[in-house]
């Protein structure tokens, strides 16, 4: 004999619809079994996102498929003028690396808000929180490391900075911020 009792499919791990066989003690089993039932079955909340989060997610993902080609051009141009300080005004490489320092600025200044702010919104969302997590922290520091490569490279350009020091904390932040990239990889092709 055959019974669909809901409450003893879930509690062994079969489908509901595939009838499970009725115990010798179906009387005392099924309460059993929904105790056991709805402590392993994990409960689902909804999230709810405004269409801003969406258009944000939109402006985030498409900006950060411009952050490898800017930080392959910015380490050309640095390595060039790091091995070369007195490179001549007209020089391909003394006139981008300021744009590009810049156009990196500004990636980082759309990504952190949009970033930020959409994380804000999602915080009750579970799936993913992790890898979100490492993600906004490791971007975050390579924020902290940004801000500090434009302060050094302004004092490396005049008197008493380190050239050494601007460089070494430019490629410490390229590697966080490429690390935190591809934490989230995975997400952008939708594995």
């Amino acid at each position: 004999m055959t019974c669909m009792l809901l409450a003893l499919a879930l509690a062994s791990g079969a489908p509901a619809a595939t009838p499970v066989p009725c115990p010798a003690a179906v009387d005392t089993l099924p309460a059993i079994a929904i105790t056991a039932a709805s402590d392993t079955v994990p409960q689902v909340v909804a999230v709810e996102y405004s269409d801003w989060y969406g258009r944000r997610l939109t402006v985030h993902r498409t900006a950060s498929y411009a952050m490898v080609p800017l930080f392959v051009a910015q380490y050309a141009a640095g390595r060039r003028l790091y091995g070369n300080p007195a490179l001549e005004g007209d020089d391909w490489a003394r006139r981008a690396h300021k744009p590009l320092a810049y156009g990196v600025a500004g990636l980082f200044t759309v990504n952190t808000v949009t970033g930020v702010w959409n994380l804000w919104e999602g915080r009750k969302e579970r799936e993913g929180r992790g890898r979100r997590t490492a993600h906004v922290l490791l971007m975050l520091a390579a924020d902290a490391g940004f801000t500090a490569t434009g302060v050094l490279g302004s004092r490396a350009a005049g008197e008493g900075g380190s050239r050494t020091v601007h460089r070494n904390v430019a490629v410490g932040s390229m590697t966080v911020a490429l690390a935190g990239y591809l934490v989230m990889l995975p997400q952008l092709r939708g594995d």
